[in-house]
């Protein structure tokens, strides 16, 4: 089969009109996709790669991974590290609609395809307002202060609520001005709910300079993002960016690979890895970037 292609049970779900409806038919899917994962590793000449066992759940506080996220979909495209703790070290996942998208006819549909992808990853969701947030965009807090305010507050409360231990959001310069505007609204609301805990920064429309984590994803791993990417159907009907994370994987391990270990290095015997930069925060301020580190598939993923 080849890797441009989307695997057969995808293609006969497409002229159905129908998703995999049960259980059963949604680990036949997965498996198909994991399939055609392991097309482009042999592609790629990739060793075997397996994933990290389950911890033994613990009584008592589970810790939180909020991810700001800028439209749908994006929970799926940088979902590589909280999808690894909440598999492997019983992680609580929330993913933040933020925004639906600037169009109105689609925002609702675009919620519905939103809390599919995140019931495959087992990621729970909610919207910082019905039908998501406005005008999140960079100027917005020179233009429009009482907005830009008032989506502060919300996202603020959000955190002061729930107390998450990691929070994902895009880095400041990801190219698309929805994600920047979210990435100035969600360290100001980490200001001013007094935040103390970890913060990952995301990268996907452009890269970041300062990633120091690059977190490795099984085969099977990455087949669940590509199965819970392919339920944003009206995105990827336009741009099919499920079909293309295996390839933009395989470059974040070209490019990680030097910039976290030191150039001239050899990168690790990765096949896909997404990059993120890992800070302290205590009291609303950054303090300070984690050690450099790779974290393969193999070894359990833990933040403690």
């Amino acid at each position: 089969m080849s890797p441009s292609r989307p695997p057969a049970l995808e293609a006969e779900d497409a002229r159905q009109g129908r998703l995999p409806a049960t259980e059963a038919d949604r680990a036949r899917e997965l498996a198909a996709w994991l399939d055609w994962v392991n097309d482009w590793a042999r592609l790629m000449q990739l060793p075997p790669c397996n994933e990290a066992s389950p911890a033994r759940k613990r009584r008592g506080h589970t810790p939180l991974a909020l991810v700001f996220s800028p439209h749908p979909d994006d929970e799926c495209i940088v979902g590589a590290l909280p999808l690894r703790l909440r598999r492997e070290s019983h992680w609580r996942v929330c993913n933040v609609a933020v925004t639906l998208g600037s169009n109105l006819a689609r925002r609702q549909p675009r919620w519905q395809e939103l809390r599919l992808a995140c019931e495959l990853l087992d990621f729970e969701t909610l919207q910082l307002a019905e039908g998501g947030l406005e005008q999140v965009r960079p100027d917005t807090p020179i233009a429009q202060p009482a907005l830009w305010q008032a989506h502060v507050d919300k996202a603020a409360a959000l955190l002061r609520r729930e107390q998450p231990a990691l929070v994902l959001l895009p880095h400041e310069g990801d190219g698309i001005a929805t994600h920047m505007g979210v990435h100035r609204l969600a360290l100001d609301a980490l200001q001013a709910a007094g935040y103390n805990g970890l913060v990952a920064q995301t990268e996907y429309w452009a890269p970041q300079s300062g990633a120091n984590l690059m977190v490795e994803s099984s085969r099977q791993d990455l087949a669940r993002l590509v199965q819970a990417l392919s339920r944003h159907e009206g995105e990827v009907a336009r741009n099919p960016y499920h079909l293309r994370l295996p390839a933009w994987m395989a470059d974040n391990v070209r490019r990680g690979g030097e910039m976290i270990a030191g150039a001239g290095t050899a990168p690790p015997a990765f096949g896909f890895a997404t990059l993120y930069r890992l800070t302290r925060w205590l009291a609303g301020r950054e303090q300070d970037d984690l050690p450099p580190r790779m974290a393969g598939a193999a070894e359990r993923l833990s933040l403690a």
